[in-house]
C-alpha cells in the first residue's frame, strides 16, 4: 500500500511500546497515523521520528478519559489528514496490587484508562467509519483478561474490552465496520521492563522465566502485535469481526 491510498489511523498510548509499533507498523503500510497519548512530548517525539523516515504521522497530547478532549483532536486530526477509518485502542495503565490491598483510586484509574478511554475515543471516531461505509477498530486486550494474581483491575479492563469488542461488531458490522482484539501474552515492553523491578529481578531475568514457559521459547515483542494489527485493519480481514485473538506464544483459552 502506498501513502496515495492509505487510510488515516488513530492509535491511542502511542508514544512507545506496543503503541508506537503499531503506529510505525501502520505508517510503513501507506497509512496517515495520527499518534494519541497522554505524554504530548513523547507522542511527538515518536512521530518526528516516523516522519524522519518519511512516514505520514503526527501527534496529540490528550487525555483519552477526557470527551472534550478526544473531541478536539478527532476534530483537529480529521482537518489535517482527513476522516479517520482505522482506530487502535491501545492505551493502557497499570496499578498492580492485591486484591485486598488494592485502593479504590487505583481501580478507578486504570478501568478509565482502558474502558472509559476506549468508549470515548471509539465514539468519536466510529461516526467518520460508518459515515463512509468503511471501518477497522481494534482493541488491545490482553491475557490477563483471564485473570491474574495482583491484577484484579487490569484483568477486568482487558476482560471488559473483550466484552465491548463482540458488542461493537454486532452493532457496528452492517455499517463496513469490523471490530477486533488482540490479547498479547508477555510483551517485552517498558511497563513489563517496570514489573520485572516491582519483583525485584531484572528484565532480563524476568523475560527468560517467562521464556521458559512459553510453548514458543521466548517473548513477545511489540513488533509481533503490530504485525497482527496490520492485518486486521487490512481489506483481507474484511470477514473477521468480533473476534479475539490471544498473541500469547501458545494456546490460551
Amino acid at each position: 500500500m502506498t501513502e496515495s491510498n492509505g487510510r488515516v489511523a488513530v492509535v491511542t498510548g502511542a508514544a512507545r511500546g506496543i503503541g508506537a509499533a503499531i503506529a510505525d507498523r501502520l505508517a510503513h503500510e501507506g497509512h496517515r497515523v495520527a499518534l494519541l497519548d497522554l505524554d504530548e512530548a513523547a507522542a511527538a517525539a515518536t512521530a518526528k521520528e516516523l516522519r524522519g523516515r518519511g512516514l505520514s504521522a503526527d501527534s496529540w497530547g490528550v487525555d483519552i478519559t477526557d470527551p472534550e478532549q478526544v473531541q478536539a483532536a478527532v476534530a483537529s486530526l480529521s482537518e489535517r489528514l482527513g476522516p479517520p477509518t482505522i482506530l487502535v485502542n491501545n492505551a493502557g495503565i497499570t496499578r498492580d496490587s492485591s486484591f485486598h490491598n488494592m485502593s479504590l483510586q487505583d481501580w478507578d484509574a486504570v478501568l478509565n484508562v482502558h474502558l472509559r478511554g476506549a468508549f470515548v475515543v471509539t465514539q468519536a471516531v466510529q461516526a467518520s467509519m460508518t459515515a463512509a461505509g468503511w471501518g477497522r477498530i481494534v482493541n488491545i486486550s490482553s491475557v490477563s483478561a483471564l485473570g491474574n494474581r495482583g491484577q484484579a483491575n487490569y484483568s477486568t479492563a482487558k476482560a471488559g474490552l473483550q466484552g465491548l469488542t463482540r458488542t461493537l461488531a454486532l452493532e457496528l458490522g452492517p455499517f463496513g465496520v469490523t471490530v477486533n482484539a488482540i490479547a498479547p501474552g508477555f510483551i517485552a515492553t517498558e511497563m513489563t521492563d517496570a514489573t520485572a523491578v516491582r519483583l525485584g529481578v531484572t528484565p532480563e531475568e524476568f523475560q527468560a522465566k517467562v521464556a521458559a514457559q512459553t510453548p514458543v521459547r521466548r517473548v513477545g515483542r511489540p513488533d509481533d502485535i503490530a504485525a497482527l494489527t496490520a492485518f486486521l485493519v487490512g481489506e483481507e480481514a474484511g470477514f473477521v469481526s468480533g473476534q479475539v485473538i490471544y498473541a500469547a506464544g501458545g494456546p490460551k483459552s
